[in-house]
């Protein structure tokens, strides 16, 4: 068993055990704020803001977790980047339909007091949020087919193998044969930056 107690939680969530996303939540949620953040601050703040953003992204992580759509997930660094992955694509969503004609055209403002962020406490990096969100700006960018970047999105929004196979419409095992090449992009990616 690893001893990194991210991992261990992390293992314990997909093994079910549901309790192990406190730990997880109080670890991480403060930089989904700052990464939701980074993404809303051109938006006008709306009645949904950073926080409920980052609220849903970790929400949408732990069902999916915990029903095993994450299997190649093992550490912290793979976790951090399919949370970050939901929130942004969760924030990216909250301001495409923030400006929807039907929800005010982008005018609706927060009703907040700021109780919430009084009570999670410090601000997270801006600096780590922003550079967490180029970051995954940067993997999206390196999928140049855009059915890759369709299929990676998708399955970030937390879509099964086989939920994307019908939306895209392929087979299932196309999907997964383009999620192995996504992620051999990816790993080829991170190797580069890192040298």
């Amino acid at each position: 068993m690893p001893s990194d107690a991210v991992t261990v939680w992390l293992h314990q969530l997909q093994a079910g055990e549901s309790a192990a996303a406190r730990p997880l939540w109080e670890k991480y949620f403060h930089r989904l704020v700052g990464l939701a953040r980074t993404r809303l601050h051109t938006a006008a703040r709306r009645v949904s803001d950073e926080e409920d953003v980052a609220l849903s992204a970790f929400d949408s992580f732990c069902r999916n977790a915990e029903a095993g759509r994450f299997p190649d997930l093992t550490d912290r660094d793979s976790l951090w980047r399919l949370l970050a992955e939901f929130t942004l694509r969760k924030a990216a969503h909250r301001v495409r339909d923030g400006s929807a004609l039907k929800r005010g055209g982008g005018k609706v403002t927060a009703a907040g007091d700021g109780v919430f962020e009084e009570v999670l406490g410090r601000e997270p990096d801006p600096a780590l949020a922003a550079e967490v969100a180029e970051e995954c700006e940067r993997l999206l960018a390196a999928l140049t087919d855009p059915d890759l970047r369709q299929i990676a999105l998708l399955r970030m929004d937390g879509h099964t193998v086989e939920e994307v196979a019908a939306m895209i419409p392929c087979s299932t095992p196309t999907v997964k044969r383009r999620l192995k090449l996504i992620r051999g992009i990816w790993e080829r990616e991170a190797r580069h930056e890192s040298q």
